[in-house]
């Protein structure tokens, strides 16, 4: 980390001033609660750069975020889920790439990277440029400043080896019109490539765009589209290339918090409350045989 910070013009121990707002500002949200979450003796994440970051920023995590073990594990379970779906797909394709939608200041490339993979982040021009002084791309790394709902970015991916498309944390921050339209742009685009993404529900998705979303000192921006669970077949409509729709659902976690998250995901009136995280497998255009499955840890 010394060499990163003399690269960057900082003397080694000096902190980097970090301002953002609105949607950006999640980018400190989730990093936040990933350190948090990794420092917890029994935490379910071992995200060490997400530490190191969290220190080399300078920015009020806990007076503007709250500290709070239910939110960190929470993260920290989906952080796992998307974390579970890269190494599967590095384990059949060891050389394929990886793609990171609204990236920001994720730390995934650190926790699970096989030393072969391609990995392409994009993100909004600011976030980019935040990410590259803060998390500086290595040889197999590469930073597109671009909106994920600009084909543009598209053209700078292989997927010759296989393809596996993130968006974590991105778009509950789209309107409904722009989500369908980035799902037909991927099945389009990439057949046979898998995306992976979270969804928060619609009653969330209610109070965010109200602004009723509080804690502490940090109010959620607002999050314009929602999906219910149950509702994850509708993906479908979004383009005939959607061959499979398989709901992630979390790993066991220990502890009484753990039960009752994995409870809540179970029962049929809460878990389909619940946030999601679902895999879109995207097949030719006239493969019309849908398949629904539920994929667990």
């Amino acid at each position: 980390m010394v060499e990163n910070e003399q690269a960057n013009g900082r003397e080694p121990g000096q902190k980097e001033a970090v301002r953002l707002t609105a949607v950006p500002e999640t980018a400190l949200w989730t990093l936040h609660q990933r350190a948090t979450e990794a420092r917890r003796p029994g935490g379910v994440l071992d995200d060490p750069e997400a530490v190191d970051l969290a220190d080399r920023i300078d920015f009020p995590f806990a007076e503007r975020f709250g500290t709070s073990t239910l939110q960190s594990l929470v993260q920290g379970i989906r952080v796992r889920c998307f974390d579970r779906e890269v190494e599967d797909f590095l384990t059949r394709h060891p050389r394929g790439t990886v793609v990171n939608l609204g990236d920001g200041l994720e730390t995934q490339y650190w926790r699970v990277d096989n030393g072969r993979a391609r990995w392409i982040s994009v993100d909004l021009p600011e976030a980019s440029e935040l990410r590259a002084r803060l998390l500086p791309a290595g040889p197999r790394q590469e930073l597109v400043a671009c909106s994920v709902t600009d084909p543009a970015w598209t053209e700078r991916v292989d997927d010759s080896r296989g393809l596996l498309i993130t968006a974590e944390g991105l778009l509950m921050y789209l309107r409904p019109p722009e989500v369908r339209a980035l799902l037909a742009l991927l099945a389009e685009r990439f057949p046979g490539a898998t995306l992976v993404f979270d969804a928060v529900p619609r009653w969330f998705s209610r109070l965010a765009v109200e602004g009723r979303l509080r804690t502490h000192g940090y109010q959620a921006p607002p999050m314009p589209w929602g999906m219910d669970a149950r509702e994850r077949g509708k993906l479908a409509t979004a383009h005939p290339g959607v061959a499979e729709i398989r709901d992630v659902r979390p790993e066991r976690t220990p502890g009484p918090l753990g039960a009752a998250l994995a409870l809540a995901v179970r029962l049929p009136v809460l878990g389909g409350l619940r946030p999601t995280v679902t895999a879109v497998r995207f097949g030719s255009p006239g493969n019309h045989g849908l398949r629904t499955a539920v994929s667990t840890g």
